[in-house]
């Protein structure tokens, strides 16, 4: 509750600065390639399938402080996660224990970026490069395994933590389409800095070192105002 008053104030501090500041405002469609890359001892056998293809939608805002610089946030909901695998074989009191799964896991957040956006003069007429550097802030809203969201008596969404903070680096094209509509598409890499495992996989293999991350690729593709 309190990240959400929080984000709130935020956003509505940024649109009053908008009101002195040039400030553009868009819809995103976000589509996404997501993974996972793990912090693991290599007896755990911890393997990424697959990488899953995700969505991410939202809205986007750049507020300019001067003529080519931008400070870009905005909120978008994005999914994430990929399929994965682990198996481990222990040895205690004489009888070897193994534990092994497949987990496709898919967890959506609303996502804070919060970035600096650095844009070219004109490449072509009414053509603009952009590049764009800084972080995420993401909180978990739901969450699935394996497309199910209860296994075993309890909710899949527990075994992730409900923060994430992430690092963004992408760029794109601007086109002007009249006096003040911009089409934009560009691709951002996504690099998940802190653990979303809620304690889930390290008391399952008895390590509490065993950490869980995100990474993905998005095509980012929309219309600004």
């Amino acid at each position: 509750m309190q990240m959400k008053k929080l984000t709130f104030l935020f956003l509505f501090l940024c649109f009053g600065y908008g009101a002195a500041a040039q400030v553009e405002i868009g819809l995103m469609v976000s589509p996404t390639i997501s993974g996972n890359r793990f912090i693991a001892e290599d007896r755990y056998n911890f393997e990424k399938e697959n990488n899953n293809l995700r969505l991410g939608v939202g809205v986007v805002a750049d507020y300019f402080f001067a003529q080519n610089y931008a400070f870009s946030t905005g909120l978008v909901y994005r999914s994430k996660g990929s399929e994965i695998s682990y198996n481990y074989t222990r040895d205690e009191n004489g009888s070897s224990i193994n534990t092994q799964g497949k987990d496709d896991i898919a967890i959506q957040y609303i996502e804070l970026p919060l970035t600096l956006k650095l844009f070219t003069n004109e490449i072509a007429p009414q053509t603009i490069l952009y590049f764009q550097v800084g972080g995420s802030l993401n909180t978990k809203v739901a969450a699935k395994v394996n497309d199910r969201k209860v296994i075993d008596g309890e909710k899949t969404s527990k075994r992730f933590n409900i923060f994430e903070a992430a690092v963004m680096l992408g760029g794109g094209t601007e086109f002007q389409f009249g006096e003040s509509t911009k089409l934009f598409a560009g691709l951002t890499y996504h690099r998940g800095l802190s653990d979303i495992d809620n304690k889930y996989y390290s008391k399952l293999l008895g390590d509490k070192n065993i950490s869980l991350k995100n990474n993905g690729v998005s095509l980012d593709v929309g219309v600004k105002f």
